[in-house]
């Protein structure tokens, strides 16, 4: 069981760290991909929506609607971390957490952590490849309600990729903490390896699979084995 002394911060991942892999891959984005083009069709010109088509718009060359739809699945085909496809995928996801057609699911061992440390006094923030309305709207409807006050900063690639050492020196200097007072956790080796560069503390969670004591980042199976004293 990894010992973690001096943390007075708590920086997480979602998907596959304190939410399964599946929930997003097989639930969140499926229904984004059948469900954009009725949206956009019927909110092409929503002042919320209509930014986003003009930077679709100068990117792509065209403001043709069908055009920016089959564009938009192809990179959801591609998994693209677009902003533009990120940003409507959230509004997408909004009229479905909304009309009650899923929640987000939070393990158990993961919620329980994290309550008890916000209890004993940390701060607790999230970075996530997600945008933060996708965040916002995750821990809003969760299987456990709302969760959305057990957190401080929600963090997304707006700070930069979370394979860069810079993303997390910016978040240290936002939520104005020393690197080695904040705890990272990921199932992610390439995001764990640009946060210790960075200098902050790493935990991987491994939650299918056995953990490798020998890994280059301390290995857990759930966060009821992580200690922060």
């Amino acid at each position: 069981m990894p010992a973690f002394r001096g943390v007075g911060a708590v920086l997480t991942d979602i998907e596959g760290t304190i939410s399964p892999l599946a929930f997003v891959r097989e639930v969140l984005f499926p229904y984004a991909r059948e469900a954009l083009p009725g949206f956009l069709r019927a909110h092409a010109d929503d002042p919320e929506v209509r930014p986003w088509r003009e930077r679709l718009a100068a990117e792509l060359g065209s403001g043709d609607l069908e055009l920016q739809i089959a564009a938009l699945l192809r990179w959801s085909d591609e998994d693209r971390k677009h902003p533009v496809l990120k940003a409507l995928q959230g509004m997408v996801w909004r009229r479905g957490y909304g009309e009650g057609r899923f929640r987000a699911p939070i393990c158990a061992d993961a919620l329980e952590r994290l309550r008890a440390w916000r209890q004993a006094g940390l701060a607790l923030h999230v970075y996530s490849s997600g945008s933060v309305e996708a965040q916002r709207l995750f821990f809003a409807h969760s299987e456990h309600g709302d969760l959305t006050g057990l957190f401080d900063r929600l963090f997304d690639t707006g700070v930069g990729p979370k394979t860069e050492p810079a993303s997390y020196a910016r978040i240290l200097e936002e939520i104005g903490r020393a690197p080695g007072s904040v705890l990272f956790l990921s199932d992610l080796p390439a995001e764990l390896d640009a946060a210790r560069t960075a200098g902050l503390r790493t935990a991987r969670l491994v939650r299918e699979g056995r953990p490798d004591p020998r890994a280059a980042h301390p290995e857990v199976a759930s966060f009821a084995e992580i200690e922060i004293a």
